[in-house]
This record gives structure tokens, C-alpha cells and sequence, in this order.
């Protein structure tokens, strides 16, 4: 089931952004500290995929994307709605 995104929160870390969603992505927390974390987990896998994604967290109806520190939220932002636009992880 593709992903609405409802809002994108800023967090206390300038380098993180919370994207809610109008649905449950996943039930327990899961964190990927770095893109060999995310293994074969398909929704994980396409977020790294983005330039400057570096770290992620999923839980509920949210995932927390945190960025390189050189890297600008414009397009990682933009990005980030189409994979959860068209894509699900498995519940």
C-alpha cells in the first residue's frame, strides 16, 4: 500500500526530518543506522538509494530520515515522498 505523506516535522536534530504518513508502515520500531543495516528490507533499501539519506527510523505511522550534513533537504525531501508514494514495507 503506497504511503500519503501527511507531514514533514522538523526534529531537534537539523540533519533529521519526520515524514507522518496516513498509514502504519510498521508495527515494532525499526532502525537502520546505515544502508547496509536496511539488508533486503524493500522500503528501507529505496530510501537509502537517495543521495545523502544516512540513517533511518520507522515506527508507526512515521519513518525519520536523517541526512549527510552536507547534503540539502530540498530534493532528498521531494524524493523521499515519491518512494512512499509508490512503495509499502511489509507490516
Amino acid at each position: 500500500m503506497p504511503f500519503s505523506v501527511l507531514q514533514v516535522q522538523p526534529t531537534p536534530n537539523p540533519n533529521a526530518l519526520k515524514f507522518v504518513l496516513d498509514g502504519h508502515v510498521t508495527e515494532n520500531r525499526l532502525s537502520f543506522a546505515h544502508p547496509a543495516a536496511a539488508g533486503d528490507h524493500p522500503l528501507a533499501s529505496k530510501l537509502f538509494a537517495i543521495d545523502g539519506v544516512v540513517s533511518l527510523l520507522l515506527l508507526d505511522d512515521f519513518v525519520t530520515v536523517s541526512k549527510a550534513p552536507a547534503a540539502k533537504w530540498g530534493s532528498i525531501t521531494a524524493k523521499v515522498k515519491r518512494v512512499l508514494a509508490a512503495d509499502a514495507a511489509p507490516k
